[in-house]
């Protein structure tokens, strides 16, 4: 990480030699996001007076992803970044990030969300205590909590342009209504109870009075005995379906699922397909 942020801070004054430059090679100024998500919501307000790009890109881990040193250079263009709210990368580099780049307007779009907090953990004879649960984005009531504070950035940025953003805003909004209509409805006859190794659904969860498990304990593979424990649970609460995601590793999943004879689903709670990854989870959990 410190290679990185020389090399960037090298790259930096080179650059400022020159005149600042806030606008992709398209003549859009760019605005930086921290996912892909957040990448989908922010590209439908903006449509075409602002280019849009992720930080953490497609199949990586954000709470983990180190930024490459041309990602840092690229941000000294953005006119704003729009971060998610509580995610890994953003705790571990928002600092670097507004430091190296001081020109960079930031927006929380998770302004006004109400957080789920995680519960805390211990390890050996110190105690860790519980965070704010990130994946805010994976939640119909949030999405449009998240557009709302999106449209309002970019009308602090382009007021010229309001009209047009509260278009694109009122018809975004109607895709989330859509959406969480068609999940509710997929969800009157479903499981209530699911597996997931990590628990990136929490918000989904809380929305539609599910609850899920989690395999990974305090964010470190399971114990033996956590294992044994998730067993008997899933048994008592007939759970049949274990969500896993390709950032991680799905074997104490999979010996799950052949311990009880039942699914695992792979999602993506990470994709642009916002719509469709909510609609594929609560596919997953309707009864045949």
């Amino acid at each position: 990480m410190k290679q990185i942020i020389i090399l960037f801070t090298a790259l930096l004054c080179l650059s400022a030699c020159g005149p600042k430059q806030q606008q992709s090679g398209e003549g859009q100024p760019t605005l930086t996001v921290t996912l892909e998500p957040l990448r989908y919501f922010t590209e439908a307000i903006a449509g075409d007076k602002f280019k849009v790009t992720s930080m953490v890109p497609k199949g990586s881990s954000p709470e983990t992803y180190d930024p490459t040193p041309q990602q840092l250079v690229s941000l000294d263009k953005s006119t704003a970044y729009l971060r998610i709210g509580y995610i890994g990368f953003e705790q571990a580099w928002m600092d670097k990030l507004t430091t190296n780049a001081p020109h960079l307007k930031v927006f929380d779009t998770s302004k006004g969300i109400d957080p789920i907090r995680e519960e805390g953990h211990s390890h050996g004879d110190h105690h860790h205590e519980g965070g704010i649960e990130p994946h805010i984005w994976n939640s119909a009531r949030n999405a449009s909590v998240i557009a709302n504070n999106i449209y309002a950035a970019l009308c602090e940025l382009d007021n010229e342009n309001t009209p047009y953003y509260k278009e694109r805003l009122d018809s975004l909004q109607q895709v989330i209504a859509q959406t969480d209509a068609e999940v509710r409805e997929l969800l009157q006859h479903a499981d209530s109870t699911f597996l997931i190794y990590h628990p990136a659904l929490s918000y989904f969860a809380r929305d539609y009075g599910l609850k899920q498990i989690s395999i990974e304990e305090g964010g470190k593979e399971p114990s033996p005995a956590h294992l044994r424990e998730l067993i008997e649970t899933c048994r008592r609460d007939n759970a049949r379906v274990i969500f896993v995601q390709q950032e991680f590793d799905t074997r104490n999943a999979k010996l799950i699922a052949d311990e009880l004879g039942i699914k695992v689903i792979p999602i993506n709670p990470l994709s642009y397909e916002w719509q469709e990854e909510m609609i594929n989870v609560a596919k997953a959990l309707k009864k045949p």
